[in-house]
């Protein structure tokens, strides 16, 4: 083998472990765990360098951990971007660009913030004591590791719109019930309700229910209002809390866990697209776990979904004993889900298998989008029917394996 070949496995081994993650790479689960163990660590260093008994006796010792940490995060990052030009769409640009382009994603340029603080204080000759407080963003390197926090950014994103209607209607009711409580009090309490900004501030603190009591209403009318106030608060800033915890539900309960962009970005069916048409399909997918000998789908079962290999292989059972392999990137169900019937044939994990689940209406939209994909989809599907009727007519074929393209059940 070759040193360039070498260098390469290296490379992909390394891409497998940071950004892939999970069945890719046995070693990912340790090297997750360390970084994130590693990041906690870091958040309590932090808050404890605040308190003054703990800086005069451990804060030569907290600065030795802190340079550790930059060290360790420092190369974390430098390895992520040494492999992103394994990612499939990025392989296609030159190596530079590429890099370039996964240097500028949004959780990369967390993982820069994280580690830049130390190292400006090395070559911009000013006090950057205060640049320190930066050092919070190592906390937000976690999202990288849970799933849960990712669900929570995707809910942010897809609620965004009816998010900043809330936001616009409770702005609407601070503004009017400030102009209100500033006509009713101003003549008795200038000092308190002298201008609409000065009213604003009771109105916050009345709508949120947080009522500090250092400003409050003294006419009868004043009072009667601020009730009625009270009540709107009820209403109107429960609906933000109320958008995310309904979008996160059933985030949740839609995966099982969370489908990453490098995850996606592995699949040869979506190999061709950039980083931004594959962000979209993350949000259409959602993942299951089968281990040895389960099955993923049985004979008989309706097919409402197309299903992708994302690690591991299954094992497909046809007619007259036979059976095929599928591995990473196979697909299958597809016949199922368009002629809208149910499976022909059991598929069952011969290892432990990641499958990414694509419904029909999640299909629907992503072929909305992309109709190239349904047409490389249909185009598997009738080689596929056309290799069922030759073997149902007893026409001799060879052995079968999966190819990259391969789909049956």
């Amino acid at each position: 083998m070759s040193a360039q070949s070498v260098w390469r496995d290296w490379r992909r081994d390394v891409h497998n472990i940071l950004e892939v993650g999970g069945e890719a790479h046995p070693a990912s689960y340790y090297v997750n765990a360390f970084i994130i163990m590693l990041i906690v660590v870091n958040a309590i260093a932090f808050a404890a360098e605040t308190v003054p008994s703990i800086a005069a006796e451990y804060g030569a010792h907290l600065d030795h951990f802190n340079t550790i940490s930059v060290a360790i995060f420092s190369i974390e990052y430098i390895l992520r971007v040494w492999s992103a030009v394994d990612i499939p769409m990025l392989s296609r640009m030159p190596r530079w660009r590429a890099r370039l382009r996964f240097m500028l994603r949004p959780i990369m340029i967390i993982d820069l913030l994280a580690v830049l603080p130390f190292y400006l204080q090395w070559f911009i000759p000013i006090d950057l004591r205060m640049l320190r407080v930066l050092r919070i963003f190592r906390l937000l390197k976690i999202t990288r590791y849970s799933p849960a926090l990712q669900t929570l950014g995707r809910v942010l994103e897809d609620e965004y719109r009816t998010l900043i209607g809330a936001l616009i209607v409770m702005l609407i009711v601070l503004l009017f019930s400030s102009t209100a409580m500033y006509f009713l009090e101003r003549d008795v309490q200038p000092d308190k309700f002298g201008s609409i900004p000065a009213a604003a501030w009771w109105s916050l603190a009345t709508l949120t229910t947080v009522g500090y009591g250092d400003v409050v209403p003294i006419t009868p009318l004043g009072k009667v209002f601020g009730g009625v106030v009270m009540l709107l608060g009820l209403c109107m800033f429960a609906l933000p809390v109320a958008i995310i915890a309904s979008g996160f539900s059933q985030e949740s309960g839609r995966h099982q866990f969370v489908v990453t962009w490098s995850m996606v970005a592995r699949v040869p069916l979506f190999s061709t697209m950039d980083e931004v048409e594959v962000a979209e399909i993350t949000k259409l997918l959602y993942t299951r776990t089968y281990l040895p000998g389960v099955p993923i789908v049985r004979a008989g079962d309706s097919g409402g979904a197309m299903y992708l290999i994302g690690s591991g292989e299954a094992t497909v059972a046809l007619p007259r004993g036979k059976h095929t392999i599928l591995k990473d990137g196979d697909f299958f169900g597809e016949m199922a889900l368009l002629e809208q019937r149910r499976h022909r044939h059991s598929v069952v994990a011969k290892t432990r298998c990641r499958v990414y689940v694509l419904d029909s209406e999640a299909l629907a939209r992503l072929t909305r989008r992309h109709p190239e994909i349904m047409q490389q989809i249909r185009e598997v599907a009738r080689r596929r029917e056309s290799l069922d009727e030759a073997e149902q007519a007893g026409a001799p074929s060879k052995p079968r394996r999966a190819s990259r393209a391969k789909s049956t059940a």
